[in-house]
């Protein structure tokens, strides 16, 4: 059993590229999340946390 959480925020709205914009996971990452090793679960929270910030740059104002 896994120690990694998954990051399911419950307020799934998928963008054009199939990414969530509450967990920024793809949607495939969503679909093998319960098959997935501990280090493929961490691979997909790294890229889903380089998304959300490249998100926020692009969409967040800046002051």
């Amino acid at each position: 059993m896994s120690n990694i959480k998954k990051p399911c925020m419950r307020n799934c709205c998928l963008n054009e590229n199939d990414v969530c914009l509450g967990c920024f996971r793809t949607l495939n990452d969503m679909r093998i999340w319960y098959k997935s090793s501990d280090e493929e679960k961490r691979e997909m929270l790294n890229l889903a946390d380089k998304r959300k910030m490249e998100y926020k740059e692009k969409y967040a104002p800046h002051k």
